[in-house]
């Protein structure tokens, strides 16, 4: 009997351990507010009011956090995992992976903040050879056009969560999947105004 209950109780520690070094799974956030926010924007901008991406840095590489919502379904219909920039331009950045970094200059190789307006659709050396130049409408994103930040796809890029892995690291563009970019792709290309895509952190 006593060998039992020893039993027991190490099998308890042992999955208490388990347990704790098991990180719990994010919970969704709540981005009503962004959408609103967001939507109120397009009207003003003469921007497309049907839909807009959300691309939020602050979520781990691994997990989905490019974002495609329906203003009128009021839903995110489309998601998937996007690169980050490396950052480490003009000084080494140990923390690359685990957290974006943020700045506008040219040559620092940072993701950028704000809002972009989906520009042109061009040729990439890149994934399925198609880029979006994607101009800045902020401070914070001012250089994007210099700096050719543009929305494309990288065969590295995976088409799924692979958290607690990372995705590869860009020189500052929101690089997908080739899939998700057909997705877009085929989206944008039947869409007669700009949308909006929205970088956040």
């Amino acid at each position: 009997m006593f060998r039992l209950t020893l039993l027991f109780m190490l099998s308890l520690v042992a999955y208490a351990k388990v347990a704790k070094e098991q990180p719990a799974e994010k919970p969704a956030k709540d981005y009503t507010a962004k959408h609103r926010e967001a939507l109120t924007f397009c009207k003003q901008q003469g921007f497309c009011t049907d839909y807009y991406f959300l691309v939020d840095l602050s979520v781990h590489s691994g997990r989905n956090r490019f974002f495609v919502y329906d203003f009128k379904q009021q839903k995110v219909v489309a998601q998937n995992v996007v690169t980050h920039g490396a950052c480490e331009g003009f000084e080494p950045n140990e923390t690359r992976y685990e957290k974006a970094k943020f700045g506008n200059r040219v040559d620092s190789h940072c993701s950028e903040l704000g809002k972009f307006k989906v520009g042109p659709r061009d040729y990439s050396s890149w994934g399925i050879h198609v880029k979006y130049w994607l101009e800045g409408l902020e401070e914070s994103n001012a250089n994007a056009r210099e700096r050719v930040i543009v929305l494309h796809s990288w065969d590295a890029v995976p088409d799924k969560e692979i958290y607690p892995d990372y995705t590869p690291l860009s020189w500052g563009c929101p690089a997908v999947s080739n899939a998700f970019m057909h997705t877009l792709d085929e989206r944008l290309q039947a869409t007669k105004k700009p949308v909006l895509l929205w970088i956040v952190n």
